[in-house]
């Protein structure tokens, strides 16, 4: 029988994708968010609701996958939004939320799915990055953040578990056709009042989203994910990494050889500051 598959933050764009992709190739797929009613469209999963700022809600899942198939197989960490605004202007409770959400729940679950499978001598953790996780744009900062330590997490847990047949690898998107960019823009706008000093860059940040949000040449569905979250499942060696779009590879080999005075000239051009 199949190991089974446990993915966070199925409601929507790239968790249903995934959790679809991976249900037609006949996996064992736990969907999972934290409204069950919001998992539609996923027949022939295991719908569970699941929030990753929950310990009980975890805990129940992990623990019942594993009493009934013995292990969790794999873990996908997808749960994950963006907080967005200047850094003076996001209230701490906002931050810290955006902490819970993107750090402090992957870093839990995976501590709760790590028992079973080291016991068995195997298993796979799929973290969700992004590729604003080795590089970053302004008024993004917290989310940005966020997804540095994703990248931290998981390179330092890849090393720790492979001793025990486990394997973790992140997965970096690139810009995605999902909420995921109206969902920051409202972040942004929420957090940014109108006697804000930031009032008139964040208006045009908030502009260039959309722009580049809705072309093509920059963007992908949310299945380039999915097909990228299934081939590092089942490669029997997976890569550490996988950069999801063309623009976001070409973005982050920008950063990594750009002087940082060089890339704030690149950023500020782009998004018209």
């Amino acid at each position: 029988m199949p190991d089974p598959i446990l993915i966070t933050g199925c409601s929507s764009g790239i968790g249903a994708a995934v959790a679809r992709r991976l249900i037609d190739a006949d996996h064992i797929v736990y969907a999972t968010a934290r409204n069950p009613a919001s998992l539609t469209g996923l027949e022939g999963a295991v719908v569970r609701a699941l929030d990753v700022t929950d310990e009980a809600s975890m805990s129940a899942v992990v623990d019942e996958i594993v009493r009934e198939h013995g292990k969790v197989g794999a873990l996908v960490n997808n749960a994950g939004y963006g907080e967005y605004g200047a850094i003076e202007d996001v209230p701490m409770d906002a931050v810290r939320k955006q902490f819970e959400t993107n750090v402090f729940g992957l870093a839990r679950l995976t501590q709760l799915v790590l028992p079973s499978m080291r016991a068995a001598g195997s298993g796979r953790v799929v973290n969700i990055s992004s590729m604003g996780g080795r590089l970053t744009f302004p008024f993004g900062g917290y989310y940005h953040a966020s997804k540095h330590a994703v990248e931290a997490i998981s390179d330092a847990l890849r090393v720790e578990v492979a001793p025990f047949g486990v394997q973790v690898v992140i997965v970096e998107p690139g810009l995605i056709t999902t909420r995921f960019g109206s969902t920051a823009a409202e972040t942004m706008t929420g957090s940014t009042q109108r006697d804000s000093a930031y009032r008139e860059p964040t208006a045009a940040v908030e502009k260039a989203m959309a722009q580049s949000y809705g072309n093509k040449l920059l963007t992908a569905a949310p299945e380039a994910v999915a097909k990228a979250v299934e081939r590092a499942l089942t490669a029997k060696s997976p890569r550490s990494r996988y950069v999801v779009t063309p623009a976001a590879r070409a973005l982050i080999t920008t950063r990594a050889v750009a002087p940082g005075k060089v890339w704030d000239r690149v950023v500020k051009l782009n998004l018209r500051l």
